[in-house]
């Protein structure tokens, strides 16, 4: 029986020229097909521009369990240049262990960030490599070092990566020109720590095969080879597998691992699938899976929560960069919440309940939206935020992707020199709209509401069971449609609005129960001093309008309003 092959996916990332790819080749002892630069546009420019493979095989550290085997680091290079992000957010979802490479002589830089802020959203465990240390004078080496691990423990103690192991290297002494000659500092120690942060992660073989194919390339006489790793399920040699985002089905006639031939690959393998008749021109990246498995969809609901190093508000109708599985597009996203009284309610992961009411927000709630910040204005208490909070995406593009997966929502225009935080929330994928047709079809369902408050006056009293009512409504307002619903006077009572009353926006109220005497009395005496102060008496007329706007009993209408019903109904609890 051949020794069993434990493979761990490890994240090479990092700010641009901070070393990667120099790193992941004085790691490796097998480079696949994609690794190092290989791509002409990346040697010329000099620069990594999508994700690299390559493995360093290792013996299995007793950790991992006993009898014979190997452990297998599958390196994924990581583009450093800010424009790649989006490549960046497709490799994280495939790494179990992540290093986060910083040259040493700069520190944290913006990318180096992002990239942070992707590891905490799609990874479980990182390494810090400080590279380049051959640049640091070597008298003040040592000291050097130890200040950036200080300094890197300082940014990450509030981080999930808090206490994670820092390690000093320089993995191409000399930098790109130096001899091949000049052996590297402190990878062999950088791989006893690799092997000490290895875990079993895990994996599992059922359910619907799908992979995320990073490159495809044919070989004469062979057919068309797809590279990528297995994000779920399994394949074995003779399974029909799918590329969605081109409708096509092929069988599968051989597989490699790292050129050694396999019959079975499964969820976290680096395979390539070789099929025929396809022109590897057609799919440069992009999905494969079991047939009919994956959805293309034009909106999703997802839950989420915005990064914390995202600067601004996360606005309801703005639009961002939503990365979904491996596909990049622009989104319109719309915010809402749970219905105030159910702000406390335990989150309820990876469902959506269509049965629930939900209220509308004009921005994402955190501590420093603009709802906070007016309640800190009018010194109100600490304003109650959510435990969960959802949105509504509509992409301008059709995106295929799993069920459940996640979804990342960036401003990859901002300025890539400026010093901040491009990525602006993460959440998951929780029910897509496969319709083109979705606002017909499938929004109604979405019980999403916006609370309405109006305010208006008593102008006069009719009899003990009636009130005119003013300035609720506009004159070109159709009062009917409002007829039969509830309002409130400030002095207590309540009533039903009636009907239009003349041709200027004013309205009857009945009032079941009749006014109170006291009510009466202050609308009696009010609506007396307007006729007195109407005969011309100015001074009266002073008092009148004083006295008036002391106390007028103001009106108020409180109804709720359906984003989706086509009848815009207005509905009163």
């Amino acid at each position: 029986m051949a020794a069993r092959v434990l493979n761990v996916n490890v994240g090479v990332l990092g700010h641009i020229d901070s070393g990667k790819t120099a790193l992941a080749r004085a790691l490796s002892t097998t480079g696949s097909t994609a690794a190092f630069d290989r791509a002409p546009q990346s040697r010329a420019r000099g620069i990594t521009l999508d994700l690299g493979f390559s493995c360093l095989r290792t013996a299995l550290p007793p950790q991992l369990g006993p009898g014979p085997g190997e452990l297998q680091f599958t390196l994924v290079d990581c583009p450093g240049h800010a424009s790649l992000i989006r490549t960046i957010i497709g490799g994280a979802q495939i790494i179990d262990l992540m290093m986060l490479v910083i040259d040493v002589t700069k520190g944290m830089q913006t990318q180096s960030a992002e990239c942070l802020v992707i590891g905490q959203i799609a990874c479980q465990k990182m390494v810090v490599v400080l590279n380049k240390i051959d640049l640091l004078p070597e008298a003040k080496r040592q000291s050097a070092i130890e200040k950036m691990t200080k300094k890197m423990q300082k940014t990450l103690e509030n981080t999930k990566f808090s206490g994670c192991p820092i390690v000093a290297v320089a993995a191409k002494p000399g930098g790109p020109e130096a001899p091949e000659s000049e052996n590297p500092l402190g990878v062999s120690e950088l791989i006893e720590v690799l092997k000490s942060q290895a875990y079993l992660p895990s994996r599992d073989p059922s359910g619907h095969f799908l992979m995320a194919v990073d490159h495809c390339f044919s070989i004469k006489g062979q057919g068309t080879v797809m590279t990528g790793t297995i994000l779920a399920g399994s394949v074995s040699l003779g399974d029909n597998v799918e590329i969605p985002a081109l409708k096509v089905t092929k069988k599968v006639k051989s597989m490699q691992m790292f050129h050694t031939p396999v019959t079975y690959a499964m969820q976290g393998d680096r395979v390539g699938v070789c099929v025929t008749q396809f022109d590897p021109k057609l799919l440069e990246r992009g999905l494969i899976c079991t047939p009919d498995s994956l959805h293309t969809i034009h909106a999703a609901i997802i839950s989420l929560k915005k990064i914390q190093y995202f600067r601004g508000a996360l606005q309801t109708k703005a639009k961002f960069h939503i990365t979904v599985g491996h596909e990049t597009v622009m989104g319109r996203v719309m915010f809402f919440s749970p219905a105030p009284a159910d702000f406390n309610e335990e989150i309820q992961e990876n469902v959506f309940d269509f049965e629930k009411d939900y209220l509308y927000q004009e921005e994402y709630l955190s501590k420093d939206s603009a709802s906070s910040e007016e309640n800190k204005e009018n010194d109100q208490a600490e304003v109650q935020l959510p435990k969960q909070q959802w949105a509504l995406l509509e992409f301008e593009k059709p995106v295929t992707c799993p069920k459940l997966c996640l979804v990342i929502g960036s401003k990859l225009d901002t300025d890539i020199h400026a010093n901040t935080c491009r990525l602006a929330f993460h959440g998951i994928l929780l029910q897509g709209m496969e319709d083109k047709n979705y606002t017909e079809s499938f929004l109604p369902k979405l019980k999403v509401y916006k609370q309405k408050h109006k305010e208006g006056q008593v102008e006069r009293v009719i009899d003990d069971y009636s009130v005119i009512g003013r300035s609720l409504f506009k004159k070109e307002t159709n009062i009917q449609i409002f007829v039969g619903l509830k309002v409130k006077l400030s002095t207590g009572e309540d009533g039903i609005i009636d009907g239009g009353f003349g041709q200027s926006g004013k309205f009857k109220i009945r009032i079941a129960d009749g006014l109170k005497p006291d009510t009466k009395m202050l609308l009696t005496a009010a609506s007396k001093k307007k006729s007195k102060a109407g005969k011309g008496d100015t001074t009266k007329e002073d008092e009148s309008s004083k006295n008036d706007s002391a106390q007028p009993v103001t009106i108020s209408l409180i109804f709720k309003r359906y984003v989706f019903d086509t009848q815009k109904k207005m509905i009163q609890s």
